[in-house]
């Protein structure tokens, strides 16, 4: 019998229905950096503008995806487990969540959830044929009433593991919302023995001087663009999200090198350096 979180939050009155085409998305930006076709041209004004800052933004956006890939490899495939929520998910794009994990385990339930209407209407529509995948509406800042959603909470189990993801999502959480707190919230929700997937905008400031000082210009560019967000945090910031957790092998990494297939990579371009990431157990 499956039972959900002691919590009391409802879905969120205030989530968007309509689509403003002035407006930048999140979503669509990113859409827009991996050179997709669901956006807007303000999206790709926020995309052309952090290309002036960096070229390297889309490879810095691919390491993103594929480290994506590579961590629900080893959720499903090494860690067993059978249940993923996606948080932030964004727009689907080339080798989704569900992609990797039902060709590991054709049971795998997913669970995206994404504030945009857009995100949430392309999602339903490519997931169709999928029993086990589902896209909800709602708000990653508003964690309870994530959680308690019963389209999030009635498809889980929350007797056994699962795997929470914020793959470069707090990265567009202000400081004054909280990032930390609402982490907190997640991760007490979680069940025993369930993984946290997650990355992020890096600053490394004095460890390595030369890409703190790109971090410094695309958090400007990121800040001043009409999407207004996008946040370098420092690593102790950052490993503030896993608190509660077991940081697994190899730690909170630069994305290249969480996992490499092959040799790791040499002599990253400093925007390959400004993010990082890992995976946390709960006890």
């Amino acid at each position: 019998m499956t039972s959900t979180p002691g919590r009391n939050g409802s879905r969120d009155a205030q989530l968007p229905t309509v689509i403003d085409p002035n407006v930048p998305s999140i979503a669509r930006a990113y859409d827009a950096t991996l050179g997709g076709k669901d956006n807007y041209e303000v999206d790709r004004e926020v995309a052309r503008q952090l290309r002036e800052v960096t070229p390297e933004v889309t490879t810095l956006a691919w390491d993103n995806r594929d480290f994506l890939i590579r961590a629900t490899r080893f959720i499903v495939g090494t860690a067993g487990i059978d249940q993923i929520v996606d948080v932030g998910s964004g727009l689907p794009t080339v080798e989704n969540t569900h992609d990797v994990a039902l060709r590991l385990n054709g049971d795998t339930c997913v669970v995206y959830v994404d504030i945009d209407p857009i995100v949430i209407a392309h999602g339903r529509a490519l997931v169709e044929d999928h029993e086990s995948v589902h896209c909800v509406q709602g708000d990653l800042t508003e964690p309870q009433a994530v959680l308690a959603d019963p389209a999030v909470a009635g498809r889980l189990e929350w007797h056994r593991p699962m795997a929470l993801y914020q793959v470069g999502t707090l990265h567009h959480v202000a400081d004054e919302r909280d990032p930390e707190a609402m982490m907190r919230a997640y991760i007490d929700a979680l069940p025993s023995g369930s993984q946290v997937v997650l990355s992020h905008f890096f600053n490394p400031g004095d460890e390595d001087p030369e890409a703190a000082a790109v971090a410094e210009r695309l958090e400007h560019a990121f800040l001043h663009s009409p999407m207004g967000t996008g946040r370098f945090r420092t690593r102790e910031e950052i490993a503030a999200y896993f608190d509660g957790l077991e940081l697994l092998d190899p730690g909170l990494e630069t994305l290249a090198y969480w996992w490499p297939e092959g040799p790791p990579p040499e002599n990253l371009d400093p925007a390959r350096r400004l993010m990082i990431g890992g995976i946390g157990r709960k006890p």
